[in-house]
């Protein structure tokens, strides 16, 4: 007999007490959705008793679908095709093999305890979806620093043509803003927007913003750095002459290096698990019941009214399986899922099919610690041009070597750097490092290059549905399941190149497969896919 929605209520508060009616109206929707992030889904241990799930893909977004539908009582399979988890979550070591499409393999030899973040490599302090699985999984964190003002910026012609510390850059900048405003409110062009008091206030904040003069003039100020640093007895500070506003402006890696922690994405306090990226997708992969299966590589697709068969072969041995399950979550990328035979519907399939990547790019080297003698401890430099910039470790300081990622480019820029032998890219990496740190470019050694387009079961780093040609009506259609296959990942959802994205959407995919198991409760409807694989 049929269960009505308000006995399995009932049934929920008597079994479980609030929490678990609670989390049976959560899967009913039948609760109010919040405006901020609220957690993990909530759901009765016994939603999914009795229902088989395939998870494909062991990314950050099918570890936390397999993790949450685990505890919610489903019978969870996943399988991942490489011999890891974590997908775009990859941290190199020593001995590590890397892999890329049309390139000989490289092998990463990097000295004890060095390790290369080739995807993700920093966790804004809001991404609190992922931070609540690491806060759980108790993986430790440090602070990873995103911006240093004695990193350096890369210029044509401002400075002769030579590095400028961020700290010069984003204070010489302000400065000559606000003596440009302070001129302008003087003389008048304000008149209309302030009053007089308006007005003093606002002269008074730009002296202090800008560390103008008395007369409003910015003649450049100790906050930019010093030509002498203030020393013992008489050895006064001596302030660096303030390069000209039209000189900083004019410069092309100006004005994105002095806003970029100004992104909501890039604001302290950033962080980093110790010892890798990859310690998130590890912990995940351990609190599982049920292990990955690791080198299954799917084949096959299909799905049925009343279930999914999924055919996968060994990676390593190419012995085919198959499983069935009552429902599939597919993580898998799009430019890898639109190679797989499947028989989702052909507006499905166009959607897959017509998903267009971004392209990225890392070339990481192993160094003794050169820029910590520049007094640099993290942080971002900003080259331009092809290699975009140099990025430091935020951790081993003051040790003997360290790991520099060289080159981080991404859109046409990096479409066109990949199309580079890896020699090439290497060496355009290295000259980048000299440049800003003249002689150094001969102490970066032990190159490994990361170019995603290239990297096997991902064939890309993300996309931007608003970009490239990408249609936004696939991502909705995307977003909705395709029978009992229900597709999910940071792909679809409005953090595409963040782990937060795999979280959430996965988090969103658990809840909507448990509205649809309450339902199916409801209406008396119980599972009936066999059981093999």
């Amino acid at each position: 007999m049929a269960i009505t929605r308000r006995r399995l209520l009932a049934r929920a508060a008597q079994w479980g007490g609030y929490a678990a009616a609670y989390g049976t109206m959560t899967a009913l929707g039948l609760t109010p959705v919040p405006t901020a992030y609220a957690g993990p889904p909530a759901l009765p241990a016994a939603t999914g008793t009795g229902r088989r799930v395939v998870v494909l893909g062991a990314g950050i977004a099918g570890l936390v679908a397999a993790y949450e539908l685990e505890r919610a009582g489903f019978d969870v399979v996943m399988l991942e095709a490489r011999d890891r988890v974590g997908g775009r979550t990859w941290s190199i070591r020593d001995g590590d093999r890397i892999t890329l499409m049309g390139e000989a393999d490289q092998t990463a030899r990097l000295s004890p305890g060095l390790y290369f973040n080739a995807g993700p490599a920093r966790i804004p302090s809001h991404h609190q979806g992922l931070l609540g699985y690491v806060r759980d999984l108790k993986v430790p964190l440090e602070v990873e620093v995103n911006s240093s003002r004695s990193a350096l910026i890369q210029t044509r012609t401002a400075n002769g043509g030579r590095p400028i510390q961020q700290r010069q850059a984003v204070n010489d900048v302000r400065g000559g803003l606000s003596e440009l405003l302070a001129k302008a409110t003087r003389r008048g062009a304000l008149d209309q927007e302030l009053t007089a008091e308006d007005k003093e206030r606002l002269l008074a904040f730009l002296k202090s913003y800008g560390d103008l003069s008395p007369e409003g003039r910015y003649d450049g100020s100790d906050r930019s750095g010093y030509v002498q640093p203030p020393g013992a007895a008489d050895q006064v500070g001596t302030k660096r002459a303030p390069l000209p506003l039209r000189d900083l402006l004019g410069e092309d890696t100006v004005p994105p290096a002095i806003l970029f922690e100004e992104n909501i994405l890039m604001q302290a306090t950033m962080f980093q698990p110790v010892g890798g990226m990859d310690r998130i997708p590890v912990a995940l992969a351990k609190a599982l019941k049920a292990p990955p299966r690791l080198n299954a590589v799917v084949d096959r697709i299909r799905p049925a009214p009343t279930g999914v068969t999924i055919r996968y072969r060994d990676g390593r041995t190419g012995q085919g399986h198959e499983l069935a399950a009552d429902y599939a979550v597919v993580t898998i990328p799009l430019p890898v899922l639109a190679g797989i035979d499947s028989d989702f519907p052909a507006a499905v399939k166009a959607a897959i099919a017509g998903a267009v990547y971004d392209a990225a790019n890392k070339v990481a080297f192993e160094a003794p610690r050169f820029w910590e003698r520049e007094q640099i401890y993290g942080g971002i430099s900003y080259t331009g041009g092809e290699t975009s910039l140099v990025w430091y470790p935020s951790g081993g300081y003051h040790q003997d070597r360290g790991l520099l990622v060289a080159t981080y480019n991404a859109g046409a820029t990096a479409t066109a750097f990949q199309k580079r032998p890896l020699a090439e890219q290497v060496a355009l990496a290295r000259a980048s490092v000299d440049r800003l740190h003249p002689g150094h470019g001969a102490d970066l050694v032990k190159p490994v290059v990361v170019n995603w387009t290239k990297v096997p079961f991902n064939l890309g780093p993300w996309l931007h549905w608003d970009q490239d040609g990408n249609d936004p009506a696939a991502y909705a259609l995307l977003n909705q399941p395709a029978g009992r296959v229900y597709f999910s990942g940071a792909h679809l959802s409005q953090l595409p190149s963040w782990q937060e994205g795999g979280v959430l959407a996965a988090q969103r995919t658990v809840v909507e497969l448990a509205r649809r198991v309450a339902a199916d409760a409801l209406a008396g409807r119980a599972p009936k896919t066999a059981r093999h694989g």
